[in-house]
């Protein structure tokens, strides 16, 4: 199977339809996920992120919200498993410009869905 070009989906990228998504599938996608895509989105946001990294952001969350995936996301348990691959690799290689604000930011919007026990797992984000 031959994985997609990631970058083209980052024209599919919109501010609201990455909220819609989270909203919609929070608690089916799991913290980590979510935590995962809720940083990248508030890196994007920051103006200390070089160019090059909000490219690979806005691709990452492009296919994030894309209807169309490697693995549809109607598949129970793994539909977002691509996604979430996607997700961490970029986080991966944009970490050094996550700031603990962006981390606490995220936490914070992560406490609406999620309870303290859920919330755990985003404590080994890349395990």
């Amino acid at each position: 199977m031959e994985l997609p070009d990631f970058m083209s989906y980052a024209n599919k990228f919109t501010a609201n339809g990455f909220v819609d998504k989270i909203a919609r599938i929070a608690k089916m996608a799991g913290a980590k996920l979510v935590y995962s895509a809720l940083i990248l989105f508030y890196t994007l946001q920051s103006d200390k992120v070089p160019i090059k990294d909000k490219a690979m952001i806005i691709a990452a969350l492009g296919y994030f919200i894309s209807p169309i995936d490697a693995i549809p996301d109607a598949i129970p348990i793994m539909g977002l498993s691509d996604d979430f691959a996607v997700l961490i690799f970029v986080l991966k290689k944009v970490w050094g410009n996550v700031s603990e604000d962006i981390k606490e930011k995220a936490k914070s919007k992560l406490k609406k869905w999620f309870d303290e026990d859920e919330m755990k797992e985003i404590n080994n984000i890349f395990e």
